[in-house]
């Protein structure tokens, strides 16, 4: 026997797709995240690419990932996605250090971040 498929963690008419280690702080991880939410899938994919901020440019891999899922796992219509929600979280911090003047040493923290979106199909309304 084999072991029993595992739930799905989304809705039926839902796709996720997550960046578990995304170089760069949460903090400006969100700031990325929150110019998509909320968007059609079409729309938020422009915002990335013409974005300047660089933690835009994976954000954009991402929601390109959870289209493609959606599209190819879920057959749902790529047209009728929405961006439902893109969550950012920590993840690893590397240590660092540097050498200063006497002998002495600081930290440097290099911190990397995680972003979970999920696209939902949703009915035009007319």
């Amino acid at each position: 026997m084999s072991k029993q498929k595992a739930p799905r963690r989304v809705g039926e008419n839902e796709a996720l797709a997550v960046g578990t280690t995304i170089r760069g702080s949460a903090q400006k991880l969100n700031l990325v995240a929150g110019l998509i939410r909320g968007k059609k899938a079409e729309d938020a994919l422009n915002i990335l690419s013409f974005s300047r901020k660089g933690m835009a440019v994976e954000a954009r891999k991402v929601l390109a990932s959870a289209i493609a899922n959606a599209e190819n796992n879920h057959n749902l219509d790529v047209d009728a996605l929405v961006v439902a929600e893109a969550s950012v979280g920590k993840a690893i911090t590397m240590k660092r250090w540097h050498a200063r003047g006497r002998g002495k040493s600081t930290r440097i923290l290099k911190p990397f971040s995680r972003l979970r979106i999920i696209v939902r199909e949703v009915e035009e309304e007319v």
